[in-house]
């Protein structure tokens, strides 16, 4: 990991215990996982991984849960956050403390033009951040921001991800991001935002990425389309075809690639 990192922690520890990780998910020092899975709100169990993996709830609290998820010799920790990009900072910096291969990010995204349908799952080609908690992570000062900054990811790896699910019969998009700091806030935006002409909305992608470039880590984000500002799809509502699609792009094509990536 970068040395920028291991101050960000050594300063942590000044004001508080050391083992954050293990206290707050309980996940394991000793133990090197395969891949550590990072989701706002998702656990495995929403994703019915439990049905083809053995899922072991570890930790689980009024807002984070661990959990460890293990099939044949991969043995993959997963940590449930809440939304926003200063959730992830937060509790991804704490797991600098363990031990894993890779990163995978999952989570829901809105669509902000018309060519994407719910239940399809992307991936940023890049994301920009619209948060100030990016400028926290990345800035010797916090007199300074980075709004609106483009956050790249390795593309080299992002294709290859691409192409391991290709083979699989997924088409997973690239696409760009805005990163925005509130849901509620968006739609009082939306125009503004679009203005960016970035394909998809959603929270945290940005900070992801500065993490996993911190961690020197190969990561990925994976995002299944939930609702459509352009098309008027809703979160809430949808028609049992939309439903079906949302639960493939979910509930198949995410575990599979979750699993297929942490054997890498």
């Amino acid at each position: 990991m970068k040395e920028s990192l291991k101050r960000i922690i050594d300063k942590f520890h000044l004001y508080n215990s050391e083992h954050m990780a293990a206290q707050a998910f309980g996940l394991r020092e000793e133990i090197t996982y395969d891949a550590l899975v990072v989701a706002p709100s998702f656990s495995p169990y929403k994703l019915n991984m439990d049905e083809k993996c053995k899922v072991t709830t570890l930790k689980e609290g009024a807002y984070l849960a661990g959990y460890s998820v293990e099939k044949d010799n991969l043995n993959i920790g997963w940590i449930k956050i809440g939304s926003s990009a200063g959730n992830l900072i937060d509790h991804l910096s704490l797991c600098a403390e363990l031990s894993f291969k890779r990163l995978i990010f999952i989570g829901a995204v809105g669509g902000l033009n018309e060519t994407f349908r719910v239940g399809d799952v992307c991936t940023p080609s890049f994301s920009l951040s619209g948060s100030y908690a990016d400028a926290y992570l990345m800035k010797e000062s916090i007199h300074e921001n980075m709004l609106f900054e483009k956050v790249v990811p390795d593309m080299q790896y992002v294709d290859r991800v691409i192409g391991i699910g290709k083979r699989k019969g997924y088409d997973i998009r690239k696409a760009s991001v805005f990163c925005t700091p509130s849901i509620a806030l968006e739609y009082s935006h939306l125009e503004e935002i679009r203005s960016f002409h970035t394909d998809l909305i959603e929270m945290e992608t940005s900070s992801f990425y500065l993490m996993t470039k911190l961690f020197e880590l190969p990561g990925i984000a994976l995002l299944v389309v939930s609702d459509n500002s352009a098309s008027g799809v809703a979160l809430v509502g949808r028609t049992p075809e939309q439903q079906e699609q949302y639960d493939y792009g979910r509930n198949v094509v995410l575990p599979d690639m979750i699993l297929s990536l942490a054997a890498l």
